[in-house]
């Protein structure tokens, strides 16, 4: 194994003594720039990116060569379609607090971050004792264990909700939320927010990466299946609406109500994820809450990714918002696979009741709840939630103080552990003006150029940067140095 370059600080870790709720949010940067912007030659663009492309791709041979025997047997070379990238992946080796390296040494401050699941940082020395003594007490049995019940009574308090139920991904999470709000309501309609995805089965792989060209009418946003695969039929009963317009929302259901068609839930996000960040307008959410009331709409808020990294009590507890079901994944497991489902008592009466059979034979499984308690109590505590807004808050301010010296066209935006840089010189406010005014080219160089030198992020214009608890300020720094270097460089 090869030595860190640099010191890993992972925080002082402390139990935690009683869940006191977490700061307002961080404040955020999420306006568009208000003077002239400098225009961006198109060929610059153009000429840094095959530079960028050419290094990054002469640094990562052992990257290429894993690529090469994988695809023989491997799928696309790769466990998850969304780990593709040409001309091949970057293959990790292993990571340690705020850092990863690859395959061929090179070591990143890692921003990626598993798709926003170790906001701990990796191999986090609490968690990593607290797995390694429940694997010699037996990793699986398929039966009920303390811990499991112990972390619902962590999450019943974060998130203000009673009860909960375990899964293992944040797609079992929403599959299995939706179904249960059917079996509430009595009717088989799904309503969701464009662009917005909520896992990889059939009735949310809709409405998902559209072109602006094919949306239609935002009154009446047409039903598209996200791939082949699904059946047209169930495609139809998923109906989108768009983010930050609860008019917009409330017709819809109104038109749904006269055609005998109300939807059984809305499942959505409160600040968009997949879309880089884009954060509710002031009263959105409370009106989302009360058009979902009057129509008799479950409300599910889907918590995959800002559970536990936003705050405490993830986003529900950000934005005071009270739906009827959440889902959580990701961040939880703090590296294992888990999904979960908590909700009011009457949403779970389906269940508790047998109507709904809700199974699943790795449900809770005693690894993964090990993992997670650990993380409730003594990783992501108070002192957590204060740094991660701290070292946040230097990332987007220096970024915002960039962006203005070298007047470019475009905002950072984001919440406590979560950030984008946004390419656009008007706000973004839902997926169809994140589509309209963002600039893909620049993106995707950025991503090129911090690769280069050394942060690793998530390849792709629709992700945001997920920060861990042991990044530190001369990581900022680095961050911020490699910005300036970009910044510099585009507008020669």
């Amino acid at each position: 194994m090869r030595i860190p370059q640099k010191r890993v600080d992972f925080m002082a870790i402390e139990p935690l003594k009683m869940l006191a709720p977490t700061s307002a949010a961080v404040a955020h940067r999420d306006s568009p720039p208000v003077g002239p912007t400098v225009q961006i030659d198109p060929a610059r663009v153009a000429a840094l990116t095959a530079a960028e492309s050419a290094r990054l791709d002469a640094r990562t041979q052992g990257s290429a060569a894993a690529f090469a025997r994988a695809e023989k047997t491997l799928v696309g070379g790769v466990s998850s379609s969304y780990q593709r990238r040409a001309p091949y992946p970057i293959y990790l080796e292993r990571g340690l607090g705020q850092y990863v390296w690859d395959v061929d040494g090179h070591q990143y401050l890692d921003v990626h971050n598993g798709i926003g699941s170790m906001v701990q940082g990796h191999a986090h020395p609490v968690i990593t004792e607290a797995v390694e003594r429940r694997m010699r007490l037996g990793t699986h049995f398929a039966a009920p264990t303390e811990d499991a019940y112990v972390v619902a009574e962590h999450l019943a308090a974060r998130w203000k909700l009673p009860r909960w139920r375990f899964l293992n991904s944040g797609s079992e999470a929403t599959m299995d939320a939706i179904r249960i709000a059917r079996a509430l309501t009595g009717r088989d309609g799904v309503m969701k927010i464009f662009g917005s995805y909520h896992g990889h089965h059939d009735y949310v792989m809709v409405d998902i990466g559209l072109n602006v060209y094919d949306m239609g009418d935002r009154e009446n946003y047409p039903s598209i299946p996200y791939g082949k695969g699904i059946p047209d039929a169930v495609t139809q009963m998923t109906v989108a609406v768009p983010f930050n317009d609860a008019p917009a929302l409330e017709r819809r259901l109104e038109r749904l109500q006269a055609e005998g068609r109300l939807p059984a839930c809305l499942i959505m996000e409160a600040a968009l994820m997949n879309c880089g960040v884009i954060l509710p307008e002031p009263g959105y959410l409370a009106e989302v809450r009360r058009i979902t009331k009057k129509y008799g709409v479950v409300w599910i808020v889907d918590e995959v990714k800002t559970g536990l990294t936003v705050a405490a009590g993830g986003a529900t507890e950000l934005f005071g918002i009270s739906p009827d079901m959440v889902c959580l994944a990701k961040a939880l497991g703090a590296g294992l696979p888990t999904g979960a489902i908590g909700a009011t008592d009457d949403a779970w009466a389906p269940v508790l009741s047998g109507e709904v059979y809700m199974v699943g034979t790795f449900n809770g499984n005693p690894l993964v709840m090990a993992a997670a308690r650990a993380n409730l109590e003594r990783v992501m505590t108070p002192d957590a939630y204060a740094h991660l807004g701290r070292i946040n808050a230097r990332l987007l301010d220096g970024s915002q103080g960039i962006i203005d010296r070298y007047r470019l066209a475009a905002y950072p935006v984001g919440i406590e552990s979560k950030g984008v840089i946004t390419f656009a010189s008007t706000k973004v406010v839902d997926y169809e003006s994140y589509k309209s005014a963002q600039q893909k080219e620049l993106i995707d160089l950025l991503w090129l150029w911090n690769m280069n030198r050394g942060i690793f992020g998530t390849p792709g214009r629709d992700e945001e940067w997920t920060l861990s608890i042991s990044m530190n300020d001369a990581d900022v720094d680095h961050y911020l140095g490699v910005f300036e270097e970009f910044a510099s460089e585009l507008t020669r």
